[in-house]
């Protein structure tokens, strides 16, 4: 007898999860409660663009996506940020130019995954089905359903006062704009994730397949200057000319776009238990992430990965209860450490970029990476172009870090630094750390 699974919210995490469980013999009903997005618009200005990197090609390759998914994608090599008087500085993600991450289109990669699915011949989608308590009733539920889960809030009145629930907002907002192509080409550097730091706010932009590129605007919700201060299209205008002109003079609709698309929220969301019998959260509705390190998606499809070795070990017919209980507890700790990092890589992201000791700092740390590649790791390296635990390279980056700060004592210029004396720090910091951890660490 074939079994079958509920899953509420066919977005990136439902359609990927749904392909992994089919492939397993299951029959998936997935239930969705907007339209289907292959078949009609949905507003825009709903979501962040997304940049994919190991973690989630590693989970496309699981199901035999990864090339589709390179096919439509752009590799981004670094960070060109924008100042105020138009100078541009470059600064590289890795090593070298293998080390990357890629810009690809959310709702191109939401269509691909749910036409996926239903290719199994075992996953049928049903559209404007919003989560309702009684589909819950007798049956294997996961919630894949967004920050805004219903599943979860299905789960907080079932489990009671044990169900902790932590939202935390910015004090920023977002409003997506974009910055068209030029006949086809791309108006600014194609391969590169562009920044406009400013201190409390900042603007970014990631590159498409058509030539245009996707902004993002990073404002406080209050205060000046802020979303609430932007009344009229003369306040936009004056605002971007001050801090973004260049960017500015790419947009010729900017104030149509600003005033019709809407602003988001930031925020983090962490839940528990994420498991209930034979019900689990997984994705955004267990673990809403804030999009500065661009892991939302890649953790949530490395959630899809975890979850299907485990039920790997599963006998055909037993319950799902136990697994969904060791599910969610190997994927809290890391969950929970991609999100404070994704806070702090906030600050660094619009504070940090142009200020020159972070820099100096920056290229230090790459030539340490070159200078000892089997010894020396960064917590960006790790979290973007590894499969260790987030958590690992959370702590593992702490060490990294102090050792770049010891190294940027009394040095102008990375060419400076003593590699003598790094290798020596390497040897008493860093090393003994990775032989401690050497089993939770998959680079």
């Amino acid at each position: 007898m074939t079994e079958s699974i509920l899953i509420c919210g066919a977005g990136l995490v439902g359609s990927l999860e749904a392909i992994f469980l089919a492939r397993r013999g299951f029959d998936v009903s997935l239930h969705e409660r907007l339209p289907d997005m292959r078949r009609e618009r949905i507003a825009a200005g709903r979501s962040i663009n997304l940049a994919i990197s190991a973690r989630g090609l590693h989970a496309l390759a699981q199901v035999g996506l990864e090339a589709e998914a390179l096919a439509h994608a752009i590799p981004m090599r670094g960070r060109t940020m924008h100042a105020r008087d138009g100078g541009l500085s470059f600064q590289a993600y890795g090593k070298d130019d293998s080390q990357h991450i890629n810009s690809i289109s959310r709702a191109w990669l939401n269509q691909l995954l749910m036409t996926a699915a239903e290719a199994t011949g075992r996953v049928h989608i049903s559209f404007l089905r919003p989560f309702a308590p009684e589909d819950a009733e007798g049956r294997v539920l996961i919630g894949a359903d967004g920050g805004g889960s219903a599943v979860r809030q299905h789960l907080q009145r079932e489990i009671g006062e044990r169900f902790a629930l932590s939202q935390e907002f910015l004090g920023h907002g977002y409003k997506e704009l974009s910055l068209p192509d030029d006949q086809g080409s791309w108006r600014l550097a194609k391969h590169s994730l562009h920044i406009w730091p400013r201190g409390s706010y900042m603007l970014i932009a990631l590159p498409n397949e058509d030539g245009s590129f996707t902004c993002t605007l990073f404002l406080p919700h209050a205060g000046a200057p802020s979303f609430e201060s932007l009344r009229t299209p003369a306040d936009v205008t004056a605002f971007f000319e001050e801090e973004f002109p260049d960017a500015l003079r790419l947009i010729p609709d900017l104030t149509e776009q600003f005033f019709a698309n809407p602003t988001g929220q930031l925020g983090t969301i962490k839940a528990w238990p994420w498991a209930s019998g034979e019900s689990v959260l997984m994705g955004d509705a267990a673990h809403a992430v804030v999009p500065f390190y661009g892991q939302g998606m890649n953790c949530g499809f490395e959630d899809c990965v975890v979850l299907d070795r485990l039920l790997e070990g599963r006998p055909a017919g037993g319950p799902f209860a136990p697994v969904f209980e060791a599910f969610a507890r190997a994927r809290k700790p890391q969950s929970d450490s991609i999100a404070d990092m994704a806070v702090e890589n906030f600050v660094e992201m619009r504070d940090l970029t142009a200020d020159p000791r972070f820099l100096l700092e920056k290229a230090i740390e790459k030539r340490l990476l070159l200078a000892f590649p089997d010894e020396f790791y960064s917590r960006y390296t790790l979290v973007s172009f590894s499969l260790a635990p987030y958590r690992f390279a959370r702590q593992l980056g702490e060490i990294a870090s102090g050792i770049v700060r010891d190294l940027c004592v009394g040095v102008t210029t990375a060419d400076d630094v003593d590699l003598g004396r790094a290798r020596q720090l390497i040897a008493q910091r860093l090393t003994p750390f990775l032989a401690e951890n050497e089993d939770g660490f998959r680079p």
